[in-house]
């Protein structure tokens, strides 16, 4: 068969996954906290992206960002509000124009200067944290910062010992201190790396331990408690013998605690009450971790005609403006072909964001206005009536992808008059109904059975057999093994935990 050369023309659809494709699709799933860190980065990478103006009558001044083709008016607020009303008729997109280029409007950055104000150009572009502006201070810059466990003990340590050795000992046992206040190393490990005797070591571990806050340094739960108790001259071979047997505390055996301790009821129960008092984890008070506060993406509010007004944060979003005066007056004065490649590349970058960023605001709006019609009944009446929900029926009422839906869900939370719940926690498996009916959500079902729990007595406590039948009757079909998963999953104890608890003495419970 002779071999034989010849051109062929084919035509084929394919998807090609261009580098600003992938960056929008990570837009959609990261937080407005990411998100605006990642803008503060492409702020300071780009020199064409620039923050907005506080008023739209100083777009114009030098400086300041122009609509793309250079026309008066650019920066202003586009009309409306970034909201739908889920039962209008109006399709969402309409309070959107792609065309304009301050896409979140209501900004609350300074406004630049003109050339003619220099002095206040300073101002606007900001100094250092603690730096000076036309001699005023950053007060913000001399807040003091939060203490850590490892500086609190470090500095009664340099008071409590003067031993030069014994106080590297316990600069050694601080570092293996965890967030907890618990000491994880292991002292014989210890002692070999610095090549101290081991009663040396438990010498500095015995000051350590006198250290504020009480319990720190200890190596497990019972030395905390017994650490706390020593110091309110309460450890009495009575409450020795309760820290021996944590564990039959936990399992509220209050009978065999009462043998063991030697004590009566109403002993015991001071004796535990006691023991609730104290911190199990005294380092946490020194925690060096900011927590963040959870901030809503979305609000949802009762509209007036009786339905769900759906707004986004618009306070959390982060607001850019292309400076298209300044891209056209660098570009006059670019000297060879890689300035104005560099100039077209951030032009190009810049255009792309606040696009990315258009879009990615309108598809959270999108998908949080079909969440809420669809869990319609949650907002109204409560967790109970929550419906069965997956990814792919939002997708196919609002024609997306469900492998959209699940990055603009992801990391996003919706403001409601029920409290603040991440977006994923509206999907939920369903669970069959025994009637043949409607399905009833997971999470539905998880609400019964915390509610027949709580509502049950001490003579009359439910097993997970005895929740089964409940349900059944209620019309929800569900296997006992789903019953005990969704206990342990709410932390409830097994039935006979529970009627030891509930038939213990007052104030034994623990």
């Amino acid at each position: 068969m002779a071999l034989t050369q010849r051109l062929e023309f084919r035509q084929s659809q394919a998807l090609v996954m261009t580098p600003q494709l992938m960056q929008a699709i990570k837009l959609l799933q990261l937080s407005n906290l990411d998100l605006t860190a990642y803008v503060e980065g492409e702020l300071e990478k780009n020199p064409l992206l620039e923050r907005p103006s506080e008023g739209p009558g100083e777009a114009n001044q030098p400086g300041e960002a122009a609509a793309p083709g250079g026309a008066d008016g650019a920066g202003e607020a586009p009309e409306g509000d970034w909201k739908a009303d889920v039962n209008g008729s109006a399709a969402i997109e309409d309070s959107f124009d792609t065309g304009i280029e301050n896409v979140f409007p209501d900004a609350e950055a300074p406004a630049r200067p003109t050339q003619n104000e220099p002095a206040a150009y300073s101002e606007w572009a900001g100094v250092g944290a603690g730096g000076r502006q036309d001699g005023d201070y950053n007060l913000e810059a001399f807040v003091s910062a939060q203490a850590t466990l490892a500086d609190h003990l470090g500095e009664q340590l340099a008071l409590a010992i003067a031993d030069p050795v014994r106080r590297m000992i316990g600069r050694n046992l601080i570092d293996l201190v965890d967030e907890a206040g618990y000491l994880t190393g292991d002292l014989a490990a210890v002692a070999e790396r610095l090549g101290a005797p081991l009663s040396e070591i438990e010498a500095v571990l015995t000051i350590l331990h006198g250290f504020d806050p009480p319990g720190v340094c200890a190596r497990n739960l019972r030395e905390c408690l017994s650490i706390q108790l020593k110091e309110q001259d309460r450890l009495d071979p009575a409450m020795q013998a309760l820290l021996a047997h944590l564990d039959l505390v936990a399992r509220r055996d209050f009978s065999s605690l009462r043998r063991l301790c030697g004590v009566d009821d109403a002993d015991l129960a001071d004796m535990i009450a006691e023991i609730r008092r104290l911190n199990p984890k005294p380092g946490l008070a020194f925690g060096s971790a900011v927590v963040q506060p959870i901030v809503p993406d979305v609000f949802v509010r009762l509209a007036q005609d009786g339905g769900w007004l759906v707004e986004l944060n618009s306070d959390t979003l982060p607001k850019v403006l292309v400076n298209q005066s300044y891209y056209a007056e660098v570009s006059k004065t670019a000297k060879n072909d890689g300035e104005k490649s560099y100039l077209a590349d951030c032009l190009q970058t810049a255009t792309w964001l606040m696009r990315a960023l258009d879009q990615r605001a309108k598809t959270i709006l999108k998908v949080s206005t079909e969440i809420v019609r669809q869990q319609d009944a949650f907002f109204a009446h409560g967790v109970q009536f929550l419906r069965p929900l997956n990814l792919k029926t939002v997708a196919d009422a609002i024609s997306m992808h469900e492998s959209t839906v699940s990055r603009v869900t992801a990391n996003k939370y919706m403001a409601t008059s029920r409290g603040i719940f991440e977006l994923k926690y509206f999907f939920t498996s369903s669970i069959a109904a025994s009637d043949g009916g409607e399905a009833h959500s997971a999470e539905a079902v998880r609400h019964r059975i915390k509610q027949l729990i709580d509502a049950e007595s001490a003579r009359d406590v439910l097993s997970d057999d005895t929740i089964v039948e409940r349900l059944r009757e209620s019309g929800i079909e569900i296997a006992r093994r789903t019953v005990a998963k969704y206990r342990e999953a709410m932390r409830i104890p097994s039935s006979v935990q529970r009627r030891r608890e509930k038939q213990a003495p007052a104030g034994a419970a623990y």
